[in-house]
């Protein structure tokens, strides 16, 4: 007996092993680990992602302060407006306002873009041909955390919020949340996040849903170009 096991031992053993690469293939097939899986909420009041039809369509919403600055945002694939919120968040909102009345962002590109999940500018390497770069650039400083607590100032859909690396490392890349991303609050589960909202879409959120479905690569870059031609800030 142990003579046929010691025999058998070698088709055993690439049994298992062919066992386990089916199985590997069948879970590629099926997704596998994606970033955008990860990145599934299960928060009560989240919105479910990608949205439907009827959600897109529903968005709706109004200026809190006739006082705060508007951005103007005109891309290659329409006009967004976002209100600044300045009057909560003045560090944060005045950063971008100063780098958009500097020129700062004209020329930039959406260099990650996760239908169901946010799409993210504001690099300023994103104006050059160095793609391996995206989304490592900044305006050579940083801007401490703005963590208040506001209903306002929570990642959900249509707000946009600073990219960063860790604490107190923010400058000028930002993302606009397709939907509920509650759990990239400073003061809500997980914890992990701390991405502080500065505004939000007040008009054009069909624009940034339309950026949302464009191809993509294997990191979320698009396939092509969604330029921001130029930003414009608006006052009273």
């Amino acid at each position: 007996m142990n003579e046929l096991t010691q025999k058998l031992k070698p088709l055993l053993i690439l049994f298992a092993v062919c066992a386990a690469l089916i199985g590997a293939v069948v879970w590629l097939m099926n997704g596998g680990l994606t970033e955008k899986a990860e990145l599934t909420l299960s928060d009560d009041g989240t919105l479910p992602a990608p949205l439907t039809p009827e959600a897109l369509k529903a968005y709706d919403v109004k200026i809190t302060n006739d006082m705060n600055p508007i951005a103007v945002l005109n891309t290659n694939m329409g006009t967004i407006e976002i209100e600044l919120f300045e009057d909560l968040m003045p560090i944060t909102a005045g950063n971008f306002k100063k780098l958009a009345q500097e020129r700062f962002y004209d020329g930039t590109k959406f260099h990650r873009v996760i239908d169901g999940f946010m799409i993210q500018g504001g690099d300023p390497i994103t104006k050059t041909s160095e793609v391996l770069r995206y989304g490592t650039g900044g305006p050579e400083y940083s801007i401490p955390d703005e963590h208040i607590k506001n209903d306002l100032l929570t990642n959900v859909r249509g707000t946009i919020s600073m990219a960063n690396s860790g604490p107190n490392s923010g400058g000028s890349q930002f993302f606009i949340n397709l939907v509920d991303n509650k759990n990239l609050d400073f003061d809500k589960a997980p914890l992990t996040s701390k991405h502080p909202v500065f505004g939000r879409v007040i008009s054009g959120m069909e624009v940034v849903d339309a950026i949302a479905k464009v191809d993509t690569n294997q990191v979320s870059l698009p396939l092509s170009d969604v330029v921001v031609n130029s930003v414009e800030i608006r006052t009273k």
